[in-house]
C-alpha cells in the first residue's frame, strides 16, 4: 500500500460522494426523454463542461502529460482542429438535430436513408465506443497498479461497478451533473500539480524553459512541415483534428446525446462553442505538465529508461505529492474515469434501445421503455468490464486511432445525406463499406498517420456514396427511357 490513510480517506469519500450524488437523480423519471435527454432541462453551462468531462477520460489525464514528456506541445495543433470543428457543427449538424424529436443522432440517418442504414450506423457507433472505452478503462487500471500496487481487474471492476451504480438510477442527467462535479475535481488537481511542480523544481520556470530547449523545443507547438507520416504536425491538426471532431462531436451519440440534451438549439451551439475554450485551456495545461515532469525528471529521476512513458504522471502524484494531494488526483483521475464511462454506458443504452429494441417493440409504454433501458445499461456495463481488462498499447493514441478507423465512415454518411440528395440507400451502404475497408487498408498496410485517418475514411465514404447512387439512379433510369 503506498497511500497514506489521509489519501485513501479522500479517495473514498470522492467514490462514496459521487455515487450517492448521481442516484438521486433518479426521482421524476418518467419515460426515455428523462432518461437519455434529461427532460431537455439542462442549463447549457452545465452542458459545455458535461462536453469537456465526456471529452477528457483518464487517457488525457495521464496520456497528454506522457506525450509532452516523450515529445513537446505539437498535441496542440490537433486542439486548434478541434475548435474549427466546432463552428462547423454549429453551422451543418446542429440545426438538422433540432428538427425534430431525436433520442440519438442515428435517428437522423433513418429520415434520410431509412432504418437499414440507421441500424448500420448506430451498430458501428456500439461497436467503436464500446471499444474506445475499454482503452479508457484501461488506463485508469495503470494508476489504480501504480497508487495501490493492486492487479488491473480489481480496479476495472471498482470504477465500472460504481459508475454503473449511478448511470443506471440517474440517467443522463446524473451523467451531466456528475460530470460537472468532476470537471471541477480533475482540474483542481491538475493546477495543484502545476504549482507544485514548479515549487519542486529547482529554478522554477526558468529551469523548465531552459531544460526543454536544450531537448530540442520541448515548448515548440507548431510545426508545419507537410508529412503524412508525421503525426502532429500544423496541416493534419488543423484538417484531421477538425474531421476527427466533427465525427466524434458530430456523429457519436456519446457527444452527440448532449448537443440533443440542450433546450433548443441556440444552447446547444453555447454549449460547444464554449467547450472549445475550455478543451484547449486544458489540453494546454496538462501538456506544460509533461514539460515539467521532463525538467523534473533530470533532478529525481520517476521512471527507468525503457518503462512506458504513461507512467510518468502517476509515479509523480504517488511518490512526490504530500499526503492529502495524493488522494486529491487519484480521486481526480477516477473523476476522469468515471465522466467518461457514464456518459459511455448512456449512450450506448440510448442506441441499442432508440435504434433497435424500440423500432421493433410492440408495447408502447414508457415506463416500460424505462425500465428495458435500464436493464440494457446493465448489459454494457458487463461489456466494458471486459473490455477494460484487454492490454491495448501507448493509450491516448490507442483510444483515438480505434475511434478514427470508424468515424470516416460515419462523418462520411452524415455528409453524404446532407450535401447529396441524389444519394440513396444502397449507395449510402456502399460508401459506408468502402469507407472502413480503406481505412483497415489504412491502418494495417500504410504508414499513414492516425490524424489522417477520418479525413480519408470521409472522402473515400462520401465519394464511393456518392458514385454507387449515380450509378445505381442510372440503371434505374433506362428501362424508362427504353419504354418511351
Amino acid at each position: 500500500m503506498r497511500l497514506s490513510a489521509l489519501d485513501l480517506a479522500i479517495i473514498a469519500a470522492y467514490l462514496m460522494g459521487i455515487t450517492l450524488f448521481g442516484m438521486r437523480f433518479r426521482k421524476g423519471q418518467q419515460g426515455l426523454r428523462d432518461y437519455f435527454l434529461g427532460g431537455r432541462t439542462t442549463p447549457w453551462w452545465a452542458l459545455a463542461f458535461s462536453i469537456v468531462a465526456t471529452e477528457t477520460s483518464t487517457l488525457t489525464v495521464i496520456g497528454t502529460p506522457a506525450l509532452a514528456f516523450a515529445g513537446n506541445l505539437g498535441f496542440l495543433q490537433l486542439v486548434i482542429g478541434y475548435l474549427v470543428a466546432r463552428v462547423v457543427l454549429c453551422v451543418v449538424f446542429i440545426p438538422r438535430y433540432f428538427r425534430g424529436e431525436f433520442y440519438t443522432a442515428y435517428q437522423l440517418i433513418e429520415l434520410r436513408f431509412g432504418e437499414r442504414m440507421k441500424s448500420v450506423a448506430a451498430g458501428t457507433f456500439l461497436l467503436t465506443r464500446a471499444l474506445a472505452e475499454g482503452v479508457r478503462i484501461t488506463a485508469v487500471a495503470l494508476v489504480v497498479s501504480v497508487a495501490f500496487g493492486t492487479g488491473q481487474r480489481t480496479s476495472v471492476i471498482l470504477i465500472t461497478l460504481l459508475t454503473l451504480l449511478y448511470t443506471f438510477h440517474g440517467g443522463l442527467r446524473a451523467v451531466i451533473w456528475t460530470d460537472v462535479v468532476q470537471l471541477g475535481i480533475y482540474l483542481s488537481g491538475a493546477v495543484a500539480c502545476f504549482f507544485l511542480l514548479l515549487q519542486r523544481i529547482p529554478g522554477g520556470w526558468n529551469e523548465v524553459v531552459q531544460t526543454a530547449a536544450a531537448a530540442g523545443g520541448k515548448l515548440s507547438m507548431l510545426d508545419f512541415t507537410f508529412s503524412l507520416t508525421q503525426t502532429y504536425t500544423f496541416w493534419s491538426g488543423i484538417v484531421g483534428g477538425t474531421f476527427l471532431t466533427m465525427a466524434s462531436h458530430g456523429t457519436d451519440q456519446l457527444m452527440v446525446q448532449r448537443l440533443l440534451a440542450a433546450r433548443d438549439a441556440r444552447d446547444s451551439k453555447r454549449a460547444l462553442l464554449a467547450s472549445g475554450v475550455v478543451i484547449f485551456l486544458q489540453f494546454a495545461l496538462f501538456l506544460i505538465i509533461g514539460v515539467m515532469l521532463y525538467a523534473y525528471q533530470q533532478h529525481v529521476p520517476l521512471i527507468a529508461a525503457g518503462q512506458p512513458t504513461d507512467r510518468i504522471f502517476p509515479e509523480f502524484i504517488v511518490r512526490e505529492m504530500p499526503a492529502g494531494l495524493v488522494g486529491l488526483m487519484i480521486a481526480a483521475i477516477f473523476a476522469a474515469a468515471m465522466s467518461t464511462t457514464s456518459g459511455t454506458l448512456n449512450s450506448l443504452a440510448s442506441s441499442s434501445i432508440v435504434d433497435f429494441y424500440r423500432a421493433r417493440a410492440q408495447a408502447t409504454d414508457e415506463s416500460r421503455f424505462l425500465q428495458v433501458s435500464r436493464r440494457m445499461t446493465l448489459v454494457w456495463g458487463v461489456v466494458l468490464l471486459v473490455l477494460g481488462n484487454v492490454q491495448w498499447g501507448p493509450l491516448l493514441e490507442a483510444g483515438l486511432t480505434i475511434a478514427s478507423i470508424t468515424y470516416g465512415s460515419l462523418l462520411g454518411l452524415f455528409l453524404l445525406g446532407f450535401w447529396n440528395r441524389r444519394a440513396t440507400p444502397a449507395g449510402a451502404l456502399a460508401g459506408m463499406i468502402a469507407g472502413l475497408a480503406m481505412m483497415l487498408y489504412v491502418k494495417f498496410g500504410t504508414p499513414l498517420a492516425w490524424t489522417w485517418y477520418v479525413l480519408v475514411g470521409t472522402v473515400t465514404t462520401f465519394a464511393v456514396g456518392s458514385l454507387a447512387s449515380f450509378l445505381g439512379n442510372q440503371g434505374k433510369m433506362e428501362p424508362r427511357m427504353h419504354t418511351d
